[in-house]
């Protein structure tokens, strides 16, 4: 075929042809152009794959219905990759014929709804995602205060029990240092009545042993004024005897002299 052809045949516009109820062929509708193109149709199916991966994404995060999500993901791809090979295959067949338009122009509708259908269900599952990741983060955050409340009560509960025993601890102390102190008051008592009984003691030996040496002194100053007295007496004994036998001398002395006395007168009656 000449080009020229070949130029007039793609410069026809596509023609929608309908068919009456009766069979005959409708008149030809007035030139428009095709609602959706082949790239559109490309785009489309571009968004549905990054709706369905944003989709697969917002689902990886969700604990509860993940498993769902990435099924739906799943034949969100499988759809777009059947719309994609289903867009290929109107493209080879709108190359191939301008016969095959209506039914193109047809697939592409479907194409374009069943991607808006997919990017609504995309958007669905999305906000789905949304809904049960904040639903899951709520819960977490409920499960996280009473988590925190639980800790608070069992820390309050710690601190008590251990408030109870330093009072216990303390109480006891205080008991053990009482009863220390009434031990020691009595050990005290005990020790003070024996030192006042040993000082008894030791003031009566003292008292006894100082009556022992006042008695032993006064026997001896008796002894020692009975030798005094004897030695005073055996001198003044011997001071008489002395002086007796001096006055005796002297008496004697003085009898001679009488005697030598009237001897000489005797001898010399005259001698005057």
């Amino acid at each position: 075929m000449p080009k020229k052809a070949k130029s007039k045949e793609r410069s026809k516009p596509k023609l929608n042809i309908k068919k009456s109820k009766k069979g005959r062929r409708a008149a030809p509708p007035k030139r428009r152009k095709i609602a959706v193109s082949i790239p559109a149709l490309e785009a489309a199916a571009t968004k549905a794959a990054d709706f369905a991966a944003k989709h697969e994404a917002a689902a990886a995060e969700s604990k509860g219905a993940a498993e769902q999500r990435r099924s739906d993901a799943d034949a969100a791809r499988q759809e777009v990759t059947k719309l994609e090979a289903a867009a290929k295959k109107a493209k080879r067949d709108a190359a191939k014929s301008a016969a095959a338009v209506k039914e193109a122009n047809n697939r592409a509708a479907k194409l374009d709804a069943l991607a808006k259908k997919a990017r609504r269900e995309a958007t669905g599952r999305e906000a789905a995602a949304e809904r049960a990741r904040l639903a899951a983060a709520e819960k977490a955050r409920r499960e996280a205060a009473q988590q925190a409340k639980r800790e608070a009560a069992e820390k309050a509960r710690l601190e008590a029990i251990e408030r109870a025993k330093r009072k216990a601890a303390e109480k006891a102390e205080r008991d053990a240092t009482r009863k220390a102190e009434r031990e020691a008051a009595r050990q005290a008592k005990r020790e003070a009545a024996e030192k006042a009984k040993i000082e008894a003691a030791e003031r009566a030996a003292a008292e006894k042993a100082e009556r022992e040496a006042a008695r032993k002194v006064e026997r001896e100053a008796a002894k020692e004024a009975k030798r005094e007295a004897a030695r005073i007496a055996k001198m003044e004994a011997s001071a008489q005897a002395k002086r007796e036998a001096a006055e005796k001398v002297e008496a004697e002395r003085e009898a001679a002299e009488r005697a030598e006395r009237e001897a000489a007168e005797q001898v010399n009656p005259g001698g005057r």
